[in-house]
């Protein structure tokens, strides 16, 4: 990737963490720590990798993407916003009534969500299901889904994997944003599924493992995903709260959200990494 690019996606990048932490002071609540920390890999999807049309969000034709981590919602609207798919006015109705913006997506009523979540695990098996039709019909459009690492606890996640596995849906591409933290700690004080990739590879998946805050990674495990014929399954090592001081690899953080000074703080904080990158 040469420089101006990642630069500019990297502004992208901080615009959407702007956004997060926007929508999540504004509603008083929601997934702050969870949503930073995946902003690298959704701008990579939606500004560079998916084929999609803001313009027309229902294509058939389009690759989908699926937030398996229904939680970290404010990250896929700040993306959708910045993408063009709605106002992004609108992030600031985050949870409030009547607002399209409630705390998992709608694909009823949000422009670029292509399947409601929220309970954890049926993502991805929504995701699979999606992957199957595309072969069954002979569509050419990819499937991307995000999960967390605390959601691969859930059985749902590995019965979706088996079957993904053994029906060799190479058109899907899963992400496990591995920030290590999940609500009531790390991943280990809770239920480790560590090692997750061995786990992956058991059901047939090939496994990337990157560091899922840097745009290089990311380009070159997506292009590593277009050569092999299983799903794909990308271990992304993120930081939790990635961008903001205080929230960084705090699990306080996992769905809190911050109070006037220390919202003051996290945006002072996002404009000044975004105002180096000009």
């Amino acid at each position: 990737m040469d420089a101006a690019t990642k630069k500019e996606l990297e502004k992208i990048a901080c615009k959407v963490r702007i956004g997060i932490i926007e929508g999540v002071h504004s509603a008083k609540s929601g997934h702050p720590g969870g949503s930073l920390s995946a902003a690298e890999i959704l701008t990579y999807l939606y500004f560079r990798k998916m084929r999609i049309d803001p313009a027309n969000p229902s294509d058939e034709n389009r690759d989908r993407f699926v937030l398996s981590k229904g939680h970290a919602a404010p990250a896929l609207y700040a993306v959708l916003a910045e993408r063009g798919y709605f106002d992004p006015a609108l992030l600031n109705t985050l949870r409030q009534p009547g607002s399209i913006l409630q705390g998992h997506p709608d694909k009823k009523h949000i422009p670029g969500v292509d399947m409601s979540t929220g309970s954890l695990g049926q993502g991805i098996s929504a995701a699979v299901g999606m992957a199957l039709s595309a072969k069954h019909f002979g569509n050419d459009f990819k499937v991307y889904a995000l999960l967390g690492d605390g959601e691969i606890e859930e059985g749902q996640v590995w019965e979706a994997a088996m079957f993904a596995g053994n029906k060799g849906l190479s058109n899907l591409t899963a992400f496990v944003d591995n920030n290590n933290l999940q609500i009531d700690g790390t991943i280990e004080e809770v239920n480790s599924a560590h090692p997750i990739d061995k786990k992956f590879e058991a059901f047939n998946w090939h496994t990337i493992t990157i560091d899922g805050n840097d745009f290089d990674a990311i380009e070159a495990a997506l292009q590593e995903a277009e050569t092999v014929d299983k799903p794909v399954a990308i271990i992304a090592k993120t930081v939790k709260g990635k961008g903001v001081s205080y929230m960084e690899n705090a699990v306080n953080w996992h769905g809190a959200a911050p109070n006037d000074e220390l919202y003051e703080q996290a945006i002072q904080e996002l404009n000044a990494a975004l105002a180096a990158l000009q």
